[in-house]
């Protein structure tokens, strides 16, 4: 195809302004920004000046006459980023029967399942036009339909799906969204559980859950909140033997969350008709009061029986860095378009956008940016080594030398130079955890004791000995590797960088008490292969203590 001209209405928004960020550097579009305002358009369109496609403002009012403004603008594509579509009244599909009747392809990021189940009524229509009118073209439906299309391709069955978005504090929601969320927060909608058609009430469901895609930096354990996207209906209708489906959302700070939280219960309780009239004061908190990792992240998990009739736990996890999350949700647009350049646009018809794009698609464009994804599968406690178990596929891509300490040995030996911190408190801090004296050059050995999938490890540094057990984390510290020094208890992810296992400290308790990480000693500490031999270094320090200690060598596996 040789050129598009797409429209997209609420085009300078937050929504409709990343899909322009998106596309914008393909030469062979036309990107009319639309929204009431000619003069936001055009300021819109003027800031981004080094675009490659052609930026044209213009003004779009869906109240007016909308088949006439088509007519003037003759796009080939319509894109919906406005919304909220819950607001749409008594005519929700307007823009989209205007669409069909002027021969215009049809796009919308609608996230209420009503609404986007909704548009199938005039599927008829769009397929006599010779037109496509997707609704839904956002994260949910698309992209969890196409992950679990991928979890699920080798199964026999699936029992249970699932999902969550964390988006980062700094992500930046719009108002229409935060209007949306106010108005069904608490109120009844559909969603499947044991087989059936029940009710629930979003923000008054809550799970928490560990995005941690294999050998990545994971987020901070999360707390999600059922939410009421298209996916509670559409996914529920393509997986019908499916006993349950949920969805979630986990928006930081925790404590913004919990306060929604209460509010919604309020409407649960009849004690409140909705939270509507709160949306404008949610938005001036949620832009204002912002803390956490620029960070954000996605997961999809399903339960099920694989082909040999063994139940099955598998999910996906996805990883945002900094600007890069908010984008997630207009990639769909991104990927339809940019099929369609490719001379591959959806099929006509009107419908919720689930099967129109896969996750391959996602990935080329996840690719371009600072996104990572991975796959695990989960495993019995007994089900192989504890470090193997942690890092799931990233294990394959760790140095031979580092697999070989971490595969089952019973002990290595080797050598290791010690520094002690000469303060008091380092003094004391290396004492209780029983820290080995300081020594240019030791011999090492240290012994490896499985039982019950945890690991104990007792070093002997010439004569000195300590032990730590290490284990697999629940809870807040799940897929982290948690090690045990007496009361002591520090979390800690396993992060494969090239060559290097990191293995970065997340939280710590004492006697099960979860502590303050800025009271929390600092770690450096990593395991590689040097020359085929396995090399470890450790450097334990406090702000009050300076150095407490650091011990770094080269083991060996030897014999039991």
């Amino acid at each position: 195809m040789t050129g598009l001209t797409v429209l997209i209405v609420g085009g300078y928004g937050m929504f409709g302004g990343r899909i322009v960020q998106l596309l914008e550097d393909e030469p062979r579009l036309t990107l009319i920004v639309a929204g009431r305002s000619l003069e936001r358009a055009t300021r819109f369109c003027e800031q981004r000046g080094a675009a490659a496609a052609r930026l044209t403002p213009a003004g779009f009012d869906r109240a007016a006459d909308v088949r006439g403004q088509l007519a003037g603008l003759r796009p080939d594509v319509m894109v919906d980023a406005s919304g909220p579509f819950l607001a749409y009244g008594a005519q929700p599909y307007r823009l989209l029967e205007a669409c069909i009747a002027e021969g215009v392809n049809y796009l919308d990021l609608a996230d209420g399942s009503d609404f986007v189940r909704g548009v199938g009524v005039l599927d008829g229509a769009a397929r006599a036009a010779g037109v496509f009118a997707l609704s839904g073209v956002s994260s949910f439906p698309v992209l969890t339909a196409a992950v679990a299309r991928r979890l699920a391709a080798d199964l026999s069955r699936i029992d249970s799906l699932r999902g969550g978005i964390a988006p980062s504090p700094y992500a930046g929601v719009g108002d229409n969204v935060i209007r949306a969320i106010a108005g069904y927060a608490g109120r009844a909608v559909p969603i499947r559980r044991d087989g059936q058609t029940s009710r629930a009430r979003p923000f008054t469901e809550q799970i928490r859950y560990t995005i941690a895609p294999p050998g990545r930096l994971p987020l901070r354990n999360t707390l999600f909140s059922l939410v009421d996207v298209p996916d509670l209906t559409a996914l529920a209708e393509a997986w019908p033997l499916a006993q349950r489906v949920w969805m979630g959302a986990g928006p930081v700070p925790e404590p913004l969350h919990r306060l929604l939280i209460s509010c919604a219960w309020l409407v649960r309780l009849r004690l409140a008709p909705t939270l509507a009239p709160l949306a404008p004061l949610m938005a001036w908190v949620a832009r204002r009061l912002r803390w956490g990792e620029h960070r954000g992240g996605m997961f999809v998990e399903v339960e099920g029986v694989d082909a040999g009739g063994a139940p099955i736990r598998r999910s996906w996890h996805l990883l945002a860095e900094g600007d890069d999350g908010p984008l997630i949700p207009s990639m769909a647009v991104e990927a339809i378009v940019r099929r369609a350049l490719r001379g591959r646009p959806p099929a006509p018809g009107a419908r919720a956008c689930l099967h129109d794009l896969e996750l391959a698609d996602y990935e080329a464009l996840f690719a371009r940016r600072a996104i990572r994804t991975g796959v695990r599968t989960d495993a019995p406690a007994d089900a192989g080594p504890l470090y193997r178990r942690i890092l799931g596929d990233a294990w394959r891509e760790l140095p031979a030398a580092v697999r070989a300490m971490h595969d089952g040995a019973r002990a290595a030996q080797g050598e290791a130079s010690v520094e002690r911190g000469r303060g008091l408190l380092a003094g004391l801090a290396g004492a209780v955890l029983g820290f080995p004296r300081a020594a240019a050059s030791t011999p090492l050995t240290v012994r490896f004791e499985a039982a019950g999938g945890a690991e104990t490890w007792t070093r002997r540094f010439g004569t000195g000995r300590f032990a730590s057990r290490q284990f697999a984390g629940r809870g807040r510290s799940d897929r982290l590797l948690c090690e045990q020094f007496g009361p002591l208890t520090f979390a800690m992810a396993l992060v494969q960088d090239g060559a290097r296992l990191n293995l970065v400290l997340r939280r710590w308790t004492a006697f099960g008490v979860p502590l303050p990480m800025w009271l929390c000693p600092r770690s450096e500490a990593y395991e590689t292969e040097v020359d085929g031999v396995f090399r470890f270094h450790v450097e334990i320090s406090h702000p009050l203590a300076g150095l407490i200690v650091r011990y770094r060598g080269a083991l060996t596996p030897a014999a039991g």
